[in-house]
């Protein structure tokens, strides 16, 4: 995995997440928060509470990035089955970016609430319910299944490494760089009300995503192009 992909992983993820991320999963933080968390308790435990609610959130996102990786390493035989797969990752990327930036509402229509089946309420509820530690780490892990445009696009990435460690590891740069905006959310949820706060967030986060769709959709047409270019064992 080349460093400036890392970077950019990382860049892409943690700006986004103080305008997506926000947006998105803002409601579960707040209200976990505001039920299972107690003005009294001290900020070392209000910390270890939201730091194991971060965790499970990443977790899933680990098992995520390992099962796509794995379906990658399947379907990724040559050169060419790398090259379409890398060039309809960027497209992605570059369709997820026109989303951010207010130009499509290609997030909003792929992501559908899970959040409304009976199971997944009721699972929800018996957790928000609970104040035990382990109770916000699963939480953690539950948020992490609910639908995300953001979410699905760096899986794709992580199909497109063609490695189950690889694939887990995107997932795990992906998901650890947006604990501090949510982390932070915890305790400051005014703070990302700002909209002009969030908007500036949004904008960078949007011009990095279609930068990094172009960087993409380039190595899957070099693939395609070269016949005799190495397949590694990643390609980001």
């Amino acid at each position: 995995m080349e460093n400036i992909s890392i970077i950019t992983i990382i860049t892409i993820a943690f700006l986004g997440s103080f305008g997506h991320c926000i947006g998105m999963c803002g409601g579960i933080v707040v209200a976990y928060s505001s039920t299972k968390i107690d003005n009294s308790w001290s900020k070392a435990k209000q910390s270890l509470s939201h730091i194991l609610y971060a965790l499970g959130r990443v977790s899933t996102y680990v098992i995520l990035g390992a099962i796509f990786g794995y379906a990658g390493s399947v379907v990724t035989f040559d050169n060419t089955t790398s090259g379409i797969l890398l060039l309809f990752t960027g497209f992605l990327m570059i369709l997820v970016g026109l989303s951010l930036s207010g130009k499509l509402k290609f997030l909003v229509n792929i992501e559908h609430s899970v959040s409304k089946s009976k199971i997944y309420q009721q699972t929800f509820r018996k957790l928000l319910g609970s104040n035990s530690f382990i109770s916000f780490y699963l939480l953690g892990m539950l948020n992490g299944l609910l639908p995300c445009g953001f979410v699905y696009v760096f899986a794709i990435t992580a199909a497109s490494s063609g490695s189950i460690l690889w694939g887990a590891f995107v997932m795990l740069i992906f998901g650890l760089s947006t604990i501090p905006a949510m982390f932070s959310l915890g305790f400051f949820v005014g703070i990302f009300k700002q909209i002009a706060l969030r908007n500036l967030f949004i904008t960078i986060a949007a011009i990095l995503v279609i930068i990094f769709g172009i960087y993409i959709m380039h190595s899957g047409y070099e693939y395609l192009s070269n016949p005799s270019k190495a397949i590694l064992g990643s390609h980001i």
